[in-house]
């Protein structure tokens, strides 16, 4: 089956990817998170997710369909959506998914952030059902969590890029400003992970 795997970063793309051609899938990724800020981190997160590409034997849409970064766009559209921005941004990416597989003649899509321990699982699922639904797309579910210490370890070991927070606006402000106790109530930003 022709595949297409959204990718929203390498380390969380590395298990999937593995998964899926195990299972005889043809892969292809795509790089499309229009929520990414800022653009440098934007920008770390997409050669990532090349590296990933690379290293798995994988091929990435070309440039030329990944959308242009625009992050104000999306938090507009996050901030006025009526189940809250993180269902925006689930619904957003897997309505785009599922469009770009109709358009470029894939049989299935799914998505490496059915890998995260962190975000909203089911609503996960849900989107990706909506959305094949809507675009008549096939949506290829499978709950990669189990394996997530495997890509942690893969990541570490190819020297991936990783990172500690979704990559939206919102969540960079939330990790910056969090005040543990022992700091005695002071906001510490929370440094990146290498």
């Amino acid at each position: 089956m022709r595949l297409l795997l959204h990718v929203c970063c390498g380390p969380c793309a590395i298990v999937p990817a593995r998964e899926f051609l195990r299972a005889g899938h043809e892969v292809t990724g795509w790089f499309h998170n229009p929520n990414i800020h800022p653009l440098a981190e934007y920008l770390r997160r997409r050669e990532g997710a090349l590296q990933m590409a690379e290293k798995s034997g994988i091929p990435m849409l070309s440039p030329g369909t990944v959308p242009a970064y625009d992050p104000e766009t999306w938090r507009r559209a996050a901030l006025a959506f009526a189940d809250g921005r993180c269902a925006y941004c689930r619904e957003s990416r897997f309505a785009a998914l599922a469009a770009k597989t109709r358009e470029m003649g894939f049989d299935a899509f799914s998505s490496s952030l059915l890998y995260s321990r962190r975000q909203n699982h089911e609503g996960m699922k849900q989107a990706g059902e909506k959305a094949a639904r809507i675009e008549g797309a096939a949506f290829l579910y499978r709950d990669f969590r189990p394996l997530g210490h495997e890509g942690i370890a893969a990541s570490k070991q190819l020297g991936i890029y990783r990172q500690r927070w979704c990559g939206c606006l919102f969540s960079e402000k939330e990790r910056n400003t969090k005040k543990p106790a022992a700091t005695g109530g002071r906001s510490l930003p929370i440094p990146f992970r290498k």
